[in-house]
């Protein structure tokens, strides 16, 4: 039986990858919900900042994949399309019948941590960011609907604008590699992240889940990675986390990242990789095997938007 699925903030970094991953199933007939559209164009237009554009958008759906997001800015945008744009959303999913609701968040809902092995309704909301606060809140719209939540911590690969960029961007601040930094973090890989999105739209699952490759990846090792097959700027030089932290004081998001190598952030969730091995999606290999995929496009990235290498 072919599964009518819609999927949203399909030109994103997730989102696209979903997209791809649908198209890859026979069983599964793709449409896409976007903002802008054009003549010609396949894509149903839907704004979530306009929930009067969200009618009829979920006809004939079977599945809702939700992964578009407002990310930073204002407070009042975020809350506008995150929290009201969902609930509007997921109201539309409601009366056109669709079955399944699927919403891609994101583990940063529970807030800064530490976390260590810590697994689904073991910690509270504890959201630190006016995005984080509005995707709860998108979350909570979901849930209510019966609908599926899928967190992902860390996602990696090409396309990914924060997580190994803004690492980048700490080792130039300090011209050097922090030492010291034995905090264990849950990572995917942005191409299995989009297939396992896909697989748990077909699957039974319910509530929330992490999901996220089940090792996780020691800071020191995703350090060596970065330094090793993007971009080193101090050369071989380290430094204490002190040392680290004075020197960063005055760069935000250079003391986010140390922070991200210092503070466990480990989720784990053996009953979401279980709950979709019948819909045929494993973990794959983990982040040694599958980071130098994606260190070519990081390094053409970077010699673009972070002015060069320095190595």
């Amino acid at each position: 039986m072919t599964v009518n699925l819609l999927i949203t903030g399909a030109t994103g970094f997730i989102g696209s990858r979903v997209a791809a991953a649908a198209h890859q199933r026979p069983d599964v007939n793709v449409r896409l919900m976007r903002r802008h559209t054009s003549p010609g164009d396949e894509a149903l237009h839907g704004d979530l900042a306009d929930p009067r554009s969200l009618r009829g958008v979920c006809a004939d759906t079977d599945v809702l994949v939700h992964c578009a997001s407002h990310i930073g800015g204002a407070a009042e945008t975020a809350a506008a399309i995150n929290d009201m744009g969902t609930m509007a959303l997921v109201a539309e999913a409601v009366a056109s019948g669709v079955r399944r609701i699927v919403y891609v968040s994101t583990a940063s809902v529970l807030g800064r941590g530490p976390f260590r092995g810590v697994r689904p309704g073991e910690a509270p909301l504890a959201p630190a960011s006016a995005t984080s606060r509005t995707r709860a809140a998108a979350e909570r719209h979901v849930l209510d609907a019966g609908g599926l939540v899928l967190r992902p911590h860390l996602v990696y690969g090409a396309g990914d604008r924060w997580v190994i960029p803004g690492l980048v961007g700490l080792l130039r601040e300090l011209s050097a590699t922090p030492t010291g930094c034995d905090a264990l973090h849950s990572m995917i890989d942005v191409e299995t992240l989009g297939r396992a999105v896909v697989a748990a739209a077909l699957s039974q699952l319910s509530g929330v889940h992490h999901v996220d490759h089940p090792d996780p990846v020691p800071a020191s090792e995703l350090l060596a990675a970065v330094s090793g097959q993007v971009e080193d700027p101090g050369a071989g030089a380290a430094v204490d986390v002190a040392t680290a932290r004075a020197r960063s004081a005055e760069s935000p998001r250079a003391l986010h990242h140390l922070d991200l190598l210092t503070v466990d952030h480990w989720f784990a969730d053996d009953a979401f990789w279980k709950g979709i091995e019948d819909v045929g999606c494993t973990p794959g290999e983990g982040f040694a095997a599958t980071f130098p995929r994606s260190a070519p496009w990081y390094r053409s990235f970077l010699e673009g938007q972070l002015g060069g290498r320095r190595d």
